[in-house]
């Protein structure tokens, strides 16, 4: 319940708050410190296109977060509706190291090939 509203309250704060506009909500370290885009770069303006309902702009400025969002969603809902019902899954030990290396495998790809000639598209 309090991500739930942790998540409300940051998408209405993105909403109301353009991170179109250049500085509104900071800069990116990595994108200060290296000149490459990283993957969450362009994630918070593809937030606010999201609460707009423009979901072409939220994929261009960020087609990781926008593409993950739906599993996110349903993971989330699974987790809340078992605590509900009281349902405990048996779960493999190694599941959450897996998860972790394929998501950071996804990010690394994802960053590597933005900043690409070939990925430029993907970049925000």
């Amino acid at each position: 319940m309090l991500l739930a509203a942790a998540v409300l309250g940051a998408s209405a704060l993105l909403h109301l708050r353009d991170p179109h506009r250049s500085g509104t909500w900071g800069f990116c370290p990595w994108l200060l410190l290296t000149g490459t885009f990283c993957p969450g770069c362009g994630g918070l303006r593809a937030a606010h296109d999201l609460t707009n309902l423009d979901l072409r702009a939220a994929a261009s400025s960020n087609l990781l977060f926008v593409t993950s969002l739906p599993l996110l969603v349903l993971w989330w809902g699974r987790s809340t509706v078992d605590r509900w019902r009281g349902v405990v899954r048996a779960g493999d030990p190694r599941r959450p190291l897996v998860l972790t290396a394929l998501v950071l495998g996804v990010a690394v790809c994802f960053a590597v090939l933005r900043n690409t000639g070939a990925g430029a598209w993907l970049a925000p």
